[in-house]
């Protein structure tokens, strides 16, 4: 309760700024532009109407004039501005639009460097400046210490263009299963992140299915003028990524999964089973080896518990075992 709070008194100290910026704009405009209903903006505006400075009387409380059909400040009592991020704030933003930019496709870097340039000269900019100067100064560091960005490859920055304008795609790609380079024409669909690398999702007109593309093994990206045209199966939110078919010949764990550690939904292929009453999940993924599934387990520690196979269990137990004996050699050094 107390998030959900703190997540709308945010909300409430930014719209007199965003109001006194946007003069007369409509409800469901601002309701689109915010992330909320229009029913939401509007109680908002109820409960901001009746807040303001100490005092609290009619020449203190924040005054607004407001319809579904225009809204407008008429008295900001001193918000006129949005608030500003916090140092820990701004350095987390800062870190997930970094790791955005170097994942290939997935955002249009110049876009992000610039909200990154625009962060950084509000969190310090006499900061960044220092740091600018001792790089330059230094004629070893690299590029990237300099904070001289590379550009982006011209078929990574191809791709989001045929997507843009939802044309088709001419590639020459090479295949690491087949140890081969080819050519064909697709229609892209989407862009995609499996394992920390930016995939096309596309039909590809050769194969007549779809097929995922990885960003690195694009040699070459050409945008046609003609459209795309992927079949309406093919562009259905539920049509399954090549990586993640449920092929019922691989192998498949029961996990039980924390509370706190339900986001994992999200960043793979499980299908969920139960809620139980503590707030864990339980769920089922395939997975191709035991390997890879106990170093996938283990990396979530206590948040992720496999319930079966049993051989999966047992890998488990003699992963943890051999840490643990070899934490108690280190003690005894």
């Amino acid at each position: 309760m107390s998030a959900r709070l703190s997540v709308r008194l945010a909300r409430l100290l930014n719209m007199v700024p965003y109001f006194i910026a946007n003069p007369g704009i409509s409800a469901a405009e601002a309701a689109v532009e915010l992330g909320v209903t229009t029913k939401q903006l509007m109680d908002d505006l109820n409960q901001l109407w009746m807040c303001g400075l100490p005092g609290y009387g009619p020449g203190d409380l924040i005054d607004l004039s407001f319809s579904e059909e225009s809204i407008e400040v008429t008295f900001s009592a001193g918000i006129d501005r949005p608030l500003r991020l916090t140092s820990t704030e701004a350095t987390a933003l800062l870190v997930a639009l970094r790791s955005i930019v170097e994942m290939p496709g997935m955002v249009d870097p110049t876009a992000a460097q610039g909200a990154m340039a625009k962060i950084e000269s509000a969190a310090g900019a006499a900061a960044v400046a220092r740091h600018s100067d001792d790089a330059d100064s230094d004629p070893e560091s690299t590029s990237e210490e300099r904070g001289v960005r590379l550009p982006e490859h011209p078929a990574v920055a191809t791709v989001r263009s045929a997507l843009n304008h939802s044309h088709a795609l001419r590639l020459v790609y090479y295949s690491a299963s087949r140890d081969a380079i080819s050519e064909r024409v697709v229609d892209p669909i989407r862009i995609v992140l499996v394992d920390n690398h930016s995939y096309l999702q596309a039909w590809c007109r050769h194969a007549e299915g779809v097929r995922l593309f990885r960003f690195d093994r694009i040699d070459e990206a050409n945008e046609l003028d003609e459209q795309a045209r992927p079949p309406a199966a093919a562009m259905a939110e539920q049509s399954a990524l090549e990586l993640f078919s449920d092929d019922p010949a691989l192998p498949l764990a029961r996990l039980q999964i924390a509370s706190d550690s339900v986001w994992v939904l999200d960043h793979y292929p499980m299908n969920q089973l139960a809620l139980n009453d503590d707030g864990s999940i339980e769920a089922t993924m395939r997975f191709a080896t035991l390997d890879w599934m106990a170093r996938m387990v283990l990396g979530f520690g206590s948040g992720i518990t496999v319930l079966d196979p049993p051989a999966l269990v047992a890998s488990l137990r003699e992963r943890a075992g051999a840490a643990l004996a070899a934490y108690g050699d280190l003690e005894a050094v």
